[in-house]
């Protein structure tokens, strides 16, 4: 990588966008650059109709190490300038309807971890590495770590892995229900891409709003999201039922299977 190159890039394979974050010889430690850049990727990916759902890796050894901590020492700010409300690596407070998935190749520590934590699904390779160890350093995971660990795994699992600051092995992380899928070495891209192509064959609509439910439902009555933490469950499913039901996709799916033929989804 040049210092011409952008520090995240952005692809698109069908209906798969790719965003890889795009600082190898840093182990794509998050500087303000690399926020900007992934931030504005998934921006595109929200408001591209054809893109379905969007994966995120590392290219190198690494998928991310964390915080830039020159950066930090510096008294540099590593969030996107122009957008703070993104989130760490623009990302982790980053909403967007499609789903997201993490192909964790190589190390993932600290905000590496977090931005895991903030996709739906996690892909990971069996010898990478997640991890925690803010406490070891003086810091807090404040990205999300501490937020968001105990909401995925058992909170003593949670407050184990962030109070000891160990790194966790990709198949505990797994049993832990952390990781999703367990790949082989340096086939986490590919593994999460036959994943995405999986829920990509869905309606997108469906899959959406899927999406934003299971999220909702599971903030409802937690001060986790203000705009979210009021909403009365069922209220929510009704409503995304309405849509999904009232859309062109609704009637394609029965009608391709009474005609025993792929469903062409519209998103609407």
């Amino acid at each position: 990588m040049t210092d011409a190159e952008p520090a995240a890039l952005y692809e698109r394979a069908g209906h798969i966008a790719v965003i890889r974050l795009n600082r190898p010889q840093a182990l794509n430690a998050v500087n303000a650059e690399l926020s900007t850049a992934v931030g504005e990727a998934l921006e595109r990916a929200a408001a591209d109709p054809e893109v379905r759902v969007v994966v995120v890796t590392g290219n190198g050894r690494a998928f991310c190490a964390g915080a830039d901590l020159k950066e930090l020492a510096a008294g540099r700010s590593v969030a996107a300038p122009e957008h703070p409300e993104w989130g760490f690596a623009g990302l982790v407070r980053h909403w967007i309807d499609k789903p997201l998935i993490a192909a964790v190749n190589g190390f993932a520590m600290g905000g590496g971890t977090e931005i895991a934590l903030a996709c739906d699904l996690v892909v990971a390779a069996e010898d990478a590495r997640l991890g925690l160890p803010e406490v070891k350093r003086g810091l807090l995971a404040a990205a999300g770590g501490v937020v968001r660990l105990q909401r995925q795994i058992p909170l003593k699992r949670a407050l184990q892995m962030a109070l000891t600051g160990d790194a966790v092995e990709v198949r505990e992380a797994a049993d832990w229900g952390l990781v999703n899928v367990v790949a082989r070495p340096g086939a986490a891209l590919e593994e999460a891409m036959a994943l995405a192509e999986r829920i990509a064959a869905n309606a997108p609509l469906s899959v959406q709003h899927t999406k934003r439910v299971m999220h909702q439902v599971a903030e409802a009555g937690s001060d986790w999201d203000p705009q979210w933490s009021r909403l009365e469950p069922w209220t929510v499913n009704d409503e995304a039922t309405g849509i999904v039901f009232g859309s062109r996709d609704a009637v394609e799916g029965p009608t391709a299977f009474a005609e025993k033929r792929a469903p062409v989804w519209e998103g609407r």
